[in-house]
């Protein structure tokens, strides 16, 4: 691994676990075995850094919660993939981000700190809850829920359990905890399929 990238996994770690702003340049150059020099060499500044990191979580996030949903046929089976990865894979993934959920840390902290990158994280936020909302329209137009869903509504319940998910497990690493969480999220899908 070359040294750019190691500055950011460093940092993608770092900032997981401290945030962004309680995170200085200097903790970043010590972790990745850095100089000052090889830092700047390769980031102009901490917020260069700040993208590059977020691209790295994105990466992460996307092979970690979308892992075999390909292969599913049916859009709800789908979401129900997604909540699965997200508890099994992606939260327990404390080698790449041993704090959490990076993106939940970040746009917390940097709301009304730093509203440009508060924004960026967002971005992916809205990204999400529309991939969802898209299987769940999807899945009721094929019959797999009821007719009558409100798939915006369902989306926001999901997207708000998944929050919840994340910030009870950060503060308390209970596998039991989030497992009954995700779990009522999928039983809640798991009603909302026609009566047959």
């Amino acid at each position: 691994m070359d040294l750019k990238q190691t500055i950011i996994l460093e940092a993608l770690r770092l900032f997981s676990l401290k945030g962004y702003l309680s995170t200085s340049v200097q903790d970043i150059i010590s972790a990745a075995g850095a100089s000052k020099g090889g830092f700047y060499n390769h980031f102009r500044s901490k917020e260069e850094l700040f993208h590059a990191v977020l691209d790295e979580a994105r990466t992460i996030w996307r092979e970690n919660n979308l892992a075999g949903l390909e292969a599913i046929p049916t859009p709800v089976e789908k979401v129900k993939k997604l909540l699965t990865n997200f508890k099994d894979i992606y939260l327990r993934d404390t080698q790449c981000l041993p704090g959490g959920c990076i993106f939940v840390t970040l746009s917390v902290e940097l709301d009304d700190q730093m509203p440009d990158l508060a924004h960026e994280v967002n971005k992916g936020f809205e990204g999400l809850k529309s991939m969802i909302n898209g299987l769940l329209e999807r899945g009721r137009e094929s019959g797999e829920l009821k007719a009558a869903t409100d798939t915006q509504a369902v989306t926001e319940m999901i997207f708000a359990g998944l929050l919840g998910a994340t910030v009870i497990y950060g503060v308390d690493k209970s596998a039991e905890k989030l497992d009954r969480t995700i779990n009522a999220l999928l039983d809640y899908l798991n009603r909302l399929a026609p009566d047959r």
